[in-house]
């Protein structure tokens, strides 16, 4: 086991950590004010999950472009113009808030956000790189698992409370002003001491299809993703299942399905201590900790009341974030440097196809086969999945051992990403 906390070391690092934590922590008080100011005008659920998918929808559309963006240009700079950017769209919103201005605009002002989302991510994974190098890499993912965690839990609950005293405005500004931070932080930080990232000499669509061509040729990641869809999808949307077993067979009500989603929550924070602590996220770990989590979702299938079943969902949502942090890791370490940005945006494109297929699905197997009908039918199919990724995965493994195959020289882009002055 290595320090749990071995990140941490880098004053690089804490710099961002600490700011990350801020500003987790103030988006999901816009989360829930967004959802507030939607339903109170409208009264609507359906009218206030219309925003949760415009703010999806941009990773699917250009998700690509983002990638290659984020592989051709220097992480740190980017990332201070989205981060100005969210902050700018927050005090939009704390305007639209203030002034009864028409719900059509926090649908516009949403989909920017989440444009401006889908643009920074690639670039987010790209920095986290620079910021500790390779050998801690795995741990600083990890951590920023328990930062998330922390920060939404943290920002639902102060949310919760801010939003019934002072109304939803204040939320945003608060949220503009977290986002303020981060670029303070990213101001800050000590470019002498970023590790050097390869980065791309193509752009636009030629970095696109350049990007599509190596992922074709990189098959083990592709079966990662093609394994972390069926795991998100049928697997990991349990806030439609939770919901459908404290509705139904539990018979648990909305207190039970906040506490199912409080201790899911804290399972989470368990998972990412244990991903922090494991000294190498390695593949063998990804294909356990599915096949654990899918035969635990079997078992939540027969819980007999709420108690056994949150007691299993801590376990799953534990194991959700050691697979979360392992394909992220994986994604990363075992990929050319600068196509770094183009696999991190095709698994951000992977991640929303999941949500956005496994939650109309279960919901469906929750109507027609029952809560638990659709438990059992989604943990099988996650554990057959599972068994054919090992298997995929052992037998490209001895395939390079038999034939030695040497890594490839890339004919493009060898350069590194410039630390600025």
């Amino acid at each position: 086991m290595r320090p749990m906390f071995i990140s941490l070391r880098h004053r690089n690092y804490r710099l961002w950590a600490t700011a990350d934590l801020i500003s987790i922590t103030g988006t999901w008080m816009q989360v829930l004010a967004v959802n507030w100011l939607v339903l109170s005008a409208t009264g609507s659920a359906t009218r206030m999950g219309l925003t949760v998918l415009l703010q999806a929808l941009p990773v699917l559309v250009i998700g690509p472009y983002a990638g290659a963006l984020a592989d051709r240009l220097e992480s740190r700079h980017l990332l201070v113009v989205t981060q100005s950017l969210h902050a700018l769209l927050c005090l939009a919103l704390a305007g639209v808030a203030a002034t009864d201005a028409p719900l059509s605009s926090v649908y516009a002002l949403s989909f920017l956000a989440g444009v401006v989302t889908a643009l920074e991510g690639p670039a987010m994974g790209r920095f986290a790189s620079r910021i500790v190098g390779r050998d801690a890499l795995g741990n600083a993912l990890a951590l920023g698992s328990l930062i998330n965690s922390t920060g939404r839990i943290a920002g639902m609950s102060l949310g919760g409370i801010l939003v019934a005293v002072v109304g939803p405005a204040v939320l945003f500004l608060l949220n503009a002003l977290s986002f303020g931070v981060v670029v303070l932080a990213l101001l800050a930080i000590r470019t002498a001491d970023l590790h050097p990232l390869a980065i791309s000499d193509t752009s636009g669509t030629s970095g696109i299809r350049e990007g599509l061509r190596y992922l074709r040729t990189e098959r083990t990641v592709l079966v990662v993703l093609a394994l972390a869809v069926i795991l998100g999808s049928l697997g990991r949307n349990y806030q439609v299942t939770m919901a459908a077993m404290a509705a139904g067979p539990l018979d648990a009500g909305g207190g039970g399905y906040g506490m199912l989603s409080t201790v899911f929550a804290i399972g989470t924070v368990i998972g990412a201590l244990l991903a922090a602590r494991i000294p190498v996220l390695s593949y063998r770990l990804l294909i356990l900790a599915g096949l654990a989590t899918s035969v635990l979702q079997v078992v939540s299938a027969a819980a007999p009341g709420v108690v056994s079943f949150a007691a299993v969902i801590l376990l799953i949502a534990a194991g959700a974030v050691i697979i979360d942090t392992t394909v992220s890791t994986r994604a990363q370490l075992d990929t050319r440097e600068e196509m770094r940005g183009r696999v991190l945006s095709a698994l951000g494109v992977t991640s929303s196809l999941a949500g956005m297929l496994g939650a109309p699905l279960l919901g469906a197997l929750s109507e027609t086969l029952g809560a638990r009908g659709a438990l059992l039918v989604g943990g099988v199919a996650t554990t057959l999945a599972c068994l054919a990724a090992g298997a995929a995965l052992q037998t490209r493994r001895r395939r390079n051992h038999t034939h030695a195959e040497s890594p490839s020289v890339p004919q493009r882009a060898r350069h590194r990403e410039p630390v600025p002055a």
